[in-house]
């Protein structure tokens, strides 16, 4: 294990190769064969798989947290847990499916660490309703973004996750059912919920929301 975890390491440390210095891997780059030389211990593979997904981690990982240095931990863990169980991968999902689920599962352990409430912004769902207008409607607006980051804030990670996963990165209940292994009514169930309490908190600016 600490040998994985040196190797992990060195992957994960910047690295210049001529060869590749002015390649940017991309998701697309990964296909089966990749991953199945990850499977196999092939180290160049395992690079490739850490530079075309530790964006997106990270993202997800500070979209939850919205903190630099968890979101790091988080993606950390994450690479960690997949270069020492890739080999669990059996193919019967989408090689992101298994990915959300990693880090999913690392951000709540995040949040159970930590303990506290934290939050993220949620750009791609409530807060795109919010348009440009005069220098008043911009500084109410202003409150009702700090408004919604609070609300979200409040939610519990079983809550906040499902909201992230389909508002944040577009998922569909199928894929976060996937993610979450849990049932499409459960993600539904949960969704509604969210919804619900963020109305319920963001009710005295339903108007603002509605002319906006």
């Amino acid at each position: 294990m600490e040998e994985k975890r040196d190797q992990f390491r060195l992957i994960s440390e910047p690295m210049e190769r001529p060869m590749e210095r002015c390649r940017v891997i991309q998701e697309r780059d990964i296909d089966g064969n990749v991953i199945e030389a990850c499977q196999q211990g092939d180290m160049s593979a395992f690079q490739m798989l850490f530079e075309a997904y530790k964006d997106k981690v990270y993202s997800i990982a500070f979209y939850f947290s919205r903190d630099e240095a968890s979101a790091r931990d988080i993606t950390q863990q994450v690479f960690l847990k997949l270069f020492t169980s890739i080999g669990q991968f059996r193919r019967d999902c989408e090689f992101t499916t298994w990915l959300y689920r990693l880090v999913a599962n690392a951000c709540t352990d995040e949040h159970r660490r930590r303990r506290r409430f934290v939050s993220f912004d949620d750009e791609a769902g409530v807060m795109n309703m919010i348009e440009r207008g005069s220098q008043e409607e911009n500084y109410i607006r202003r409150q009702i973004n700090d408004s919604v980051r609070a609300a979200i804030a409040d939610l519990k990670p079983k809550l906040r996750l499902p909201i992230l996963l389909k508002y944040v990165e577009g998922l569909s209940y199928d894929e976060i059912a996937n993610v979450l292994g849990c049932s499409k009514g459960t993600v539904a169930s949960r969704l509604n919920r969210g919804h619900k309490l963020l109305a319920r908190k963001l009710a005295p600016y339903r108007g603002a929301l509605d002319s906006g």
